[in-house]
């Protein structure tokens, strides 16, 4: 966590001349990837040390930090978090890659706040304490608003200003949420905080509270506004973080805190989570079918996809057998993580684009099969997986929820499945007018197919959507035990 906060300071002090052709900017570019780097090495060590039978929290630290409030810097992990911090510190070493030449401003200060941006999501994903989570929480808009707002294209302040209020004023009600549990239990420990005897008008009102905070990060149908204006105008790193990891937030959020400290609150509204899980599958998927920038397109599927999420997480107290029960928690789990690497992916191609047209627009394309082969074949194989094509990521977490809805009931399932033919149309119908036809126009004519830095960047996404898609038993067997232990934990609930 502190490796790349450490990098990203140091980049900050250093600086550089303000020439992205300078040798300093060079250096600093080095030196941001081998922080990443380092950083991703270290949590593999995580990932080899992780015991998937033990049910308690792993490589935990716990030193006092402000003894007047009896607040600790409590850190662990546990397979719910674990790989979401893998995911994390996987992905950010591929933004610094893409960003190695199209950032032309201010290069040191763009890597050095996604240096420091990795550190506090992987401090959100191993908080146990209710105050430091906050803390991690809301650090982390600070450089994602820097990225977008100083980096990002035209409308860039309205965009960035429209993220940090909606997100902010959200999180606002968590610390309400917070201080009053911490008057109920005396800590800030958030597994104290599931032991606290909270009437359900409590926990009713504490998980609309958690609900404000968590649905705008998601982010889930209505308060979804603020995501395809971030995505349009933030820079092709910024978009790729923000979809690829920042979203999970909001589901990490409801399975660490709402399920386990509110358990009757959750499941009084749980109809309401999954009728809004099913608008957003349902009706953000109509409204993807209608774009006409890449961008926005890939924003608004990431809304749908996200929705199958919180459909899984929140199918629990539908469905009679614990089986089918674990089965739509392990597949949100597993949907967070496929969803972080082709909608990282699906951006990173878009990226690749617009480097070379300086466009978003599908109608400025066409024939990009003729002109760029191997970059056309990427991005083919990535849409394939966000329509969830068996063999892909993207069809392991959607099926699973799909199946858990059967047993919860025919019609979430129906209308769950729908995504399988509205993303086939959207993804498919963007891939046919951009990639495929007869070169469309000049622009096009031109353009060069991916060069080497471009190509290891796809080519990692590509093997590794490809993998889980295969063989996603390492993930599931990494998570099965805090699912389990989850369920138990919210099946004590009263109603």
């Amino acid at each position: 966590m502190w490796l790349p906060i450490g990098g990203g300071v140091a980049l900050l002090v250093i600086g550089d001349s303000g020439d992205a052709r300078s040798s300093q900017a060079a250096l600093m570019r080095i030196a941001a990837l081998a922080f990443t780097v380092l950083t991703f090495l270290m949590s593999v060590v995580l990932y080899v040390g992780f015991d998937n039978a033990a049910t308690g929290m792993q490589f935990v630290e716990r030193v006092l930090w402000v003894e007047s409030l009896n607040v600790y810097y409590y850190l662990g992990v546990d397979g719910l978090s674990a790989p979401l911090i893998l995911l994390t510190t996987f992905i950010t070493p591929l933004v610094i890659i893409a960003g190695w030449d199209s950032i032309k401003s201010r290069p040191a200060q763009y890597f050095a706040s996604f240096l420091i941006l990795e550190g506090l999501m992987i401090g959100v994903f191993s908080a146990l304490d209710g105050l430091l989570f906050y803390v991690f929480w809301e650090a982390m808009l600070i450089p994602m608003f820097l990225i977008i707002g100083i980096w990002g294209g035209e409308r860039r302040v309205y965009a960035t200003l429209k993220f940090f209020l909606y997100t902010f004023l959200g999180s606002v009600l968590m610390l309400v949420a917070f201080i009053y549990l911490y008057l109920q239990t005396g800590s800030f420990d958030l597994f104290g905080f599931m032991n606290a005897p909270l009437s359900l008008s409590v926990q009713q009102v504490i998980f609309i509270a958690f609900l404000l905070a968590f649905a705008v990060k998601v982010p889930m149908w209505p308060v979804h506004t603020w995501l395809p204006d971030a995505h349009v105008e933030a820079p092709t790193g910024g978009s790729v973080i923000l979809a690829a990891i920042m979203l999970k937030m909001g589901g990490y959020g409801f399975v660490r805190l709402s399920l386990p400290i509110v358990p009757d609150g959750s499941a009084y509204f749980s109809g309401m989570m999954i009728l809004l899980s099913l608008i957003a599958v349902v009706y953000i998927g109509f409204v993807a079918l209608m774009q006409k920038d890449m961008k926005k397109l890939i924003a608004y599927s990431s809304i749908a996809h996200m929705g199958f999420v919180t459909l899984g997480m929140f199918l629990l107290w539908h469905i009679a057998a614990k089986t089918g029960a674990g089965l739509g928690m392990t597949g949100a789990m597993v949907q967070m993580i496929s969803h972080g690497l082709i909608s990282g992916a699906m951006f990173l191609c878009v990226g690749v684009l617009y480097d070379r047209v300086h466009s978003r627009q599908i109608a400025d394309y066409g024939g990009v099969a003729n002109t760029m082969p191997v970059f056309a074949a990427f991005m083919v194989l990535f849409s394939m997986a966000n329509a969830g094509l068996p063999g892909t990521s993207g069809f392991v977490g959607e099926f699973m929820v799909i199946i858990a809805s059967f047993k919860a009931n025919f019609w979430f399932a129906f209308l769950a499945a729908s995504t399988l033919v509205l993303g086939a149309a959207y993804t498919l119908w963007m891939v046919k007018r951009v990639i495929y036809g007869e070169v469309a126009n000049d622009n096009v004519a031109k353009l060069q197919d991916l060069n080497a830095r471009e190509f290891i960047v796809l080519a990692v996404l590509a093997i590794s959507v490809l993998l889980v898609g295969l063989w996603p038993a390492p993930l599931v067997d990494m998570m099965n035990t805090s699912v389990e232990l989850l369920i138990e934990q919210v099946a004590q609930t009263k109603l």
